[in-house]
């Protein structure tokens, strides 16, 4: 409660000073910002969110994207055969984002054209993930089909986030929203991308950086077994059967 009440006074304070130094210098027409440019993930995380303020010179409107770094995504595909569920097929995708959220003052639909959308990829359908695979003019449909359930599959672990209306304007040039990033939250460097919009065109864009990481007592067992797997596993036995020895021997007395 009390970090959410500092990352409010700090926005809101962010936000005046904002206001104050665009106004006579009509610089820019876009300046935003983050309340943190750091998400420290411990063994306690149970998710946060971050919120992100800016001001606008003019009217416009305002588009917001947080996406995650992006990998290599599988998705299965499940069957019933005699009368148990197998996986009877899959699919690999490429550049795939690990998370991915958009946020707008109004529906997209009502501010962006598909073209523009495609070209900066604002919306679900617009991320250009496409299958490792060549695909035949037959498998098209298919591939569309295990896009559609990577991106679901994605919205069910709250990893992708689509939420118009959720940026707010205070009066006609500040404006603000607050990213919630879930609990298994990938690790990584994000980026926030924040549009202005005017006339149906993208006038002015600025991006910033995040950075999740793993700190603490799991990020070391996290090293070193990304380091080291196979002394990992042995320890790992190991402990498995000294936690069985000392379970039988405490069983035995009693």
């Amino acid at each position: 409660m009390m970090r959410r009440l500092r990352h409010t006074a700090l926005g809101l304070f962010a936000l005046l000073a904002l206001a104050l130094s665009a106004g006579p210098a009509r610089a820019q027409a876009l300046v935003a910002d983050l309340s943190d440019h750091f998400i420290a993930i411990t063994t306690g995380f149970i998710g946060t969110d971050v919120l992100l303020f800016g001001a606008i010179e003019g009217e416009g409107d305002v588009v917001v994207v947080l996406r995650g770094p992006s990998g290599r995504e599988l998705v299965r595909r499940k069957s019933r055969v005699a009368g148990i569920f197998v996986n009877d097929k899959d699919m690999a995708f490429a550049n795939v984002p690990t998370f991915y959220s958009v946020s707008s003052n109004r529906p997209l639909g009502e501010i962006l054209s598909p073209n523009v959308r495609m070209r900066h990829e604002i919306g679900f359908d617009t991320l250009r993930f496409t299958p490792e695979q060549t695909a035949d003019a037959a498998d098209l449909p298919l591939a569309d089909t295990f896009r559609q359930a990577l991106i679901r599959n994605k919205q069910r672990a709250d990893l992708y986030v689509e939420d118009p209306g959720k940026v707010v304007f205070l009066g006609a040039r500040l404006f603000r929203t607050r990213v919630y990033f879930p609990s298994n939250l990938p690790t990584g460097s994000y980026t926030a991308d924040v549009y202005l919009v005017r006339g149906g065109a993208v006038i002015s864009a600025q991006s910033t950086p995040l950075v999740v990481s793993k700190v603490g007592f799991g990020a070391e067992v996290y090293d070193f077994a990304y380091n080291w797997p196979m002394a990992y596993g042995a320890l790992a036995v190991l402990l498995a059967l000294l936690a069985g020895w000392l379970a039988a021997l405490l069983f035995r007395r009693t």
